[in-house]
């Protein structure tokens, strides 16, 4: 462990603290990652380390992913790279100077409509770092429009993933969060949902759309609960989704957030992706990070600029709505690229080729004995039930086939469960490969 103060100022700041030792400074850490494991590889040369990496690409390249759980494999148009990496795009930092910025303001300006006019809502800011901090984000945020309350009431049917961002960001802040389960339709219990909300004490009341399983949420029915108690309704929806669903601000969502990836984004292990954030105008001074708007020079032409940026950076640090300091703009970017390349009815097509072919595996998987975990009704994941569903996993991973995720690592009572996406770049011949395959198991 390196510690930069002298001797001196750790035993000053120790006794500050209260404390004998450093260790005990760092005791709520994990061990494990205090002290990482060393028997690291041997080194190798560039060459080696290029062929290694040559390697490593190819067999991703092979691998058949019916995977999703955040993370899809979608089709991406080529353009959408070729354009990003142009240097006027690769290398613009943050628009500070609107005169020399105009084509990366736009670009933002654009985005921000795509995401307003999908979700619903009135306004959307230029892009967040993923969905997971969006999410957290957007609890923060209900908490200040809220401005009392010390309940956080969360469907058990978000990503897991966020639900554990969100505890992070809210550590410190001395708030009570509730999980509410789900039902054998795979949706948020109702009944469950109104209970954690009567006594008004919740300040944000979150669900997925779909949610994790896949399975559509009652929206319309929640944002009845969450307007009759005066909680902000966050909705974390899936953006290809939203080509076929009704927006969630048609239900009275106060805010939506959401991960970008699937808009151009390869999966590129965990990232970098980007987050979408929209709200209703009337909280727009409540919202983080910054917004791009539209006005006129002193010429009376056409201009773009950073019309608010309610940060740290820019005004007193009490006042700040958060502490996010930057944008995603290159995957934003790349984002408004992919819709623009797909317009309206390509965008459509991506979510009825992926249910379709969804539907079609799914068949095939309950003739072979797959079993049912929900009665609800899903979009493109989904997850079902078999035995040693762990020892089906490996073998199929063994043949090339990602057969997607083990719901028992976040489910404990969902065992034997996998939960399979589906994406409009699955092919008849590798869904029919895969059930074969799982023949020859069964």
């Amino acid at each position: 462990m390196y510690i930069p103060h002298s001797e001196e100022e750790t035993r000053e700041i120790l006794s500050l603290l209260g404390l004998n030792s450093v260790e005990e400074l760092f005791s709520h850490i994990d061990p494990s990652l205090l002290n990482p494991p060393r028997d690291l590889p041997q080194p190798k040369s560039e060459e080696e380390l290029r062929s290694y990496f040559r390697e490593l690409a190819d067999y991703n390249g092979k691998l058949i992913c019916f995977a999703g759980a955040g993370s899809y494999d979608r089709i991406i148009p080529s353009a959408i790279w070729f354009l990003i990496e142009r240097g006027e795009f690769l290398t613009a930092y943050t628009p500070y100077q609107a005169e020399a910025s105009q084509g990366t303001l736009q670009a933002i300006f654009e985005y921000q409509t795509v995401i307003a006019e999908l979700t619903g809502m009135e306004v959307a800011n230029a892009s967040m770092y993923d969905g997971a901090s969006a999410l957290a984000e957007a609890i923060l945020m209900a908490r200040a429009v809220k401005g009392k309350g010390k309940r956080v009431v969360l469907s058990s049917g978000i990503n897991p993933l966020y639900r554990e961002v969100v505890r992070t960001y809210l550590q410190g802040y001395g708030d009570e969060i509730v999980e509410i389960p789900y039902t054998q339709e795979g949706t948020t219990d109702l009944e469950v949902l109104e209970k954690s909300m009567k006594d008004g004490e919740a300040h944000a009341l979150a669900v997925q759309y779909p949610n994790f399983f896949g399975y559509v949420e009652p929206l319309k029915e929640i944002g009845e609960l969450a307007r009759k108690y005066e909680v902000p309704f966050v909705v974390v929806a899936d953006p290809v989704a939203l080509s076929v669903l009704k927006p969630p601000g048609d239900f009275g969502a106060d805010i939506v957030v959401g991960e970008g990836q699937q808009l151009g984004i390869p999966m590129n292990y965990g990232g970098p992706y980007v987050g979408f954030f929209a709200t209703r105008e009337k909280y727009v001074r409540k919202m983080p990070g910054r917004l791009v708007g539209l006005g006129e020079d002193i010429e009376g032409r056409r201009a773009f600029t950073l019309i608010l940026q309610t940060r740290e950076q820019h005004i007193r640090r009490e006042r700040a709505t958060s502490n996010i300091c930057t944008n995603q703009n290159l995957m934003a970017l790349a984002n408004l690229i992919y819709v623009s390349l797909l317009g309206r009815e390509g965008l459509k097509e991506v979510a009825r080729q992926s249910l379709s072919k969804a539907l079609y595996l799914k068949e095939k998987l309950l003739q072979l004995g797959f079993e049912e975990v929900f009665e609800g009704r899903h979009l493109w994941e989904f997850p079902l039930k078999v035995e040693n569903a762990l020892h089906i996993w490996n073998r199929t991973l063994g043949e090339g086939y990602m057969f997607g995720i083990q719901l028992e690592r976040f489910y404990p009572e969902l065992k034997d469960s996998l939960l399979i996406a589906v994406t409009e770049k699955r092919t008849r011949e590798e869904m029919d490969g895969l059930a074969e395959l799982l023949r020859e198991y069964l």
